[in-house]
């Protein structure tokens, strides 16, 4: 008896070898574009971060004069955040990511000077950020992700 390759077969195990590759490989790619996308947003908070008064960051209270000058920057730092939010909630940043940014924007609204420029945004009634006042009100439990249906996600 003699074995015969049948090169169908062989055709075949390539191509679903080749789909199987070329699949990992989309996926990876598709991984660290994220990846880069999350780290340049991540220099943009440092560098923000930078703008603002070490005071600030220690907790410690600002003088009216210091709050006046430093608010146009925690008013930008409410902008970045909100645009976080709205990133993770259409799926651009990842969980890992996201838990850690959202234990960030937690422990930076604590702050006192955070905090006193929060409620005076909130305080102007205007519907800008949205995304953060709703973050806030779960008591920064949800994930931003959650909110858009199931459907939705599965579509982007």
């Amino acid at each position: 008896m003699t074995a015969t390759l049948d090169w169908t077969a062989v055709g075949s195990i390539a191509t679903a070898l080749a789909v199987l590759v070329a699949a990992w490989q989309l996926r990876r790619g598709t991984s660290q574009a994220r990846t880069n996308f999350e780290d340049d947003l991540s220099r943009e908070y440092r560098e923000l971060a930078r703008s603002i008064p070490v005071k600030v960051h220690l907790g410690e209270e600002l003088a009216p004069d210091e709050f006046e000058k430093a608010f146009p920057r925690l008013h930008q730092y409410f902008d970045l955040t909100n645009e976080q939010i709205f990133l993770r909630m259409n799926g651009r940043i990842s969980r890992a990511t996201w838990i850690n940014w959202r234990e960030g924007i937690e422990s930076n609204l604590g702050r006192p000077a955070f905090a006193q420029a929060w409620a005076h945004v909130k305080k102007a009634r205007t519907e800008s950020f949205t995304e953060l006042r709703r973050l806030e009100t779960s008591r920064f439990s949800d994930d931003p992700r959650m909110w858009v249906p199931v459907w939705k996600r599965l579509w982007r």
